[in-house]
């Protein structure tokens, strides 16, 4: 007889929020389905909101997640550095993530879209992205300016990652190459 191993509600839980990770990235705030995203976790729809509560809930979850994910890869990338170093540093791993994890990427843009028409969704995105901030502001000191430039070419760099281009390749279009200078000009 094969003994299954019952998994705790906390456990469960982190599989329905890996599950719903992949749906919404590719399906979005209203289009992913929850049906799906409880077949993948292994667990019944009912229990899926008896965890979350509502698709939005779940939605909500899985942005600050990510975010907290993003913080995390942050600070490890600027363990030990401060200032300028530490800036190249974050930036050299947050293009390793968005360019390595298609999920990640997709998921952030899928807030930012949601943003525009769901108040919870822009005050769950907001105040992640304002983490962000905070805690680049501080490992690097950095002048204001300094800091929204960083910000304006990560975000460039979600663009050209959706796009499947890098900052940091060898560019098959001339419009990136030009991008890409302005932002190591930038620096």
């Amino acid at each position: 007889m094969v003994k299954t191993l019952r998994q705790t509600s906390e456990q469960r839980r982190i599989a329905v929020l890996e599950a719903a990770r992949g749906e919404f990235a590719r399906h979005g705030l209203h289009g992913a389905s929850t049906d799906s995203i409880a077949r993948l976790a292994g667990i019944s729809q009912p229990y899926l909101f008896r965890l979350f509560g509502s698709k939005k809930e779940l939605f909500l979850a899985v942005n600050d997640a990510c975010f907290a994910e993003t913080l995390a890869v942050f600070r490890e990338a600027a363990a030990g550095k401060s200032g300028e170093d530490a800036l190249r540093a974050i930036g050299d791993s947050y293009r390793g993530l968005i360019e390595s994890d298609r999920t990640m990427l997709q998921g952030q843009l899928q807030s930012y879209a949601a943003s525009v028409e769901d108040e919870d969704v822009r005050e769950s995105t907001a105040r992640g992205y304002g983490r962000l901030v905070d805690y680049v502001e501080t490992v690097s000191g950095a002048d204001r300016q300094t800091i929204a430039m960083f910000f304006a070419t990560g975000m460039l760099m979600n663009v050209l990652a959706a796009m499947q281009y890098s900052i940091g390749d060898d560019p098959r279009h001339s419009w990136v190459a030009r991008l890409a200078e302005g932002c190591e000009k930038a620096k």
